[in-house]
């Protein structure tokens, strides 16, 4: 059986340009956003604006909220505390609906080139991370992280 693999990408350091250029050179599929909040002060990282701009390079949009951080967790994560950030977020996927969005995940993924997003450029310190991490441990998927970089 073919390994499958899931990508994951953060947006903090690149305008959107740069970001879907990245996705189109990895021939990424589906972007799935796992942020909470689909919304950005970032322009064009809003979920209408960026489910747009990807419509228009051939890319699919899905958000999957139940895998984005809770908003306690994203206060450890600002603080710096990736250990409680983590604890909050591994509570937050044991639920139902986290579950559904982990499954909803790995078949886009086995369906076709599937990218997980979120804000943090450094995938160590996202929790898409962890969510790569069950989506190995449960589905059998192999992470790969991209870095885009602005032109």
């Amino acid at each position: 059986m073919a390994v499958t693999k899931i990508w994951t990408i953060g947006y903090e350091r690149v305008g959107v340009p740069d970001f879907v250029a990245a996705l189109k050179a990895a021939k990424i599929k589906t972007l799935i956003d796992v942020r909470e909040i689909a919304n950005s002060r970032r322009a064009g990282y809003s979920k209408n604006g960026l489910a747009a701009s990807l419509d228009t390079a051939g890319i699919a949009y899905v958000h999957l909220r139940p895998l984005g951080t809770p908003k306690t967790g994203r206060e450890a994560a600002r603080k710096g505390d990736a250990k409680t950030m983590r604890r909050i977020f591994e509570a937050k996927l044991v639920e139902p609906a986290s579950q559904l969005a982990l499954a909803e995940a790995a078949d886009l993924a086995k369906a076709g080139r599937a990218c997980l997003m979120c804000l943090e450029h450094d995938w160590r310190d996202c929790h898409r991370t962890i969510v790569a991490e069950h989506l190995a441990a449960d589905f059998g998927l192999t992470a790969v992280n991209l870095s885009p970089e602005p032109a």
